[in-house]
């Protein structure tokens, strides 16, 4: 019941951070590194992930390819975050201390996504055993 009250939890999270990329877009383009084409269309595009990925962790038979989803795309906006930390200028509104401690969120996020479907690892691990043996 945990697992899911937190997996519950992780999908709302995404959701509602996916919806915020079009509520404040502006301060999702000032998280752009420079290097990065399309910022508008980056920041449209990973919040529309977002939300599509959170819905997607709350359907069981999706839910292992959305906590995958959902790593792939933290690990390909850790740039931006950084980003944040290196530029502390133009986010005045949060400590430069806040933004270097953002950074490890993103592993605990990442190890959240990953544990929060261990439930369906086990139960596919499991049918893929009795297939084999049934052979």
């Amino acid at each position: 019941m945990l697992k899911l009250i937190l997996r519950i939890l992780l999908a709302l999270f995404f959701v509602f951070a996916g919806i915020n990329h079009f509520q404040r877009t502006g301060f999702y383009l000032r998280m752009m590194p420079p290097y990065v084409p399309w910022h508008l269309a980056m920041v449209q595009s990973s919040g529309v992930a977002e939300v599509a990925l959170g819905v997607l962790l709350l359907i069981p038979a999706a839910s292992r390819i959305a906590a995958w989803g959902l790593i792939a795309l933290l690990i390909a906006v850790f740039p931006a975050n950084l980003q944040m930390a290196l530029h502390p200028d133009t986010f005045p509104e949060f400590s430069p201390r806040a933004l270097w401690l953002r950074l490890p969120l993103q592993a605990v996020l990442i190890a959240w996504a990953w544990w929060s479907t261990g439930k369906n690892r086990r139960v596919a691990d499991a049918r893929g055993s009795r297939a084999m043996t049934s052979l």
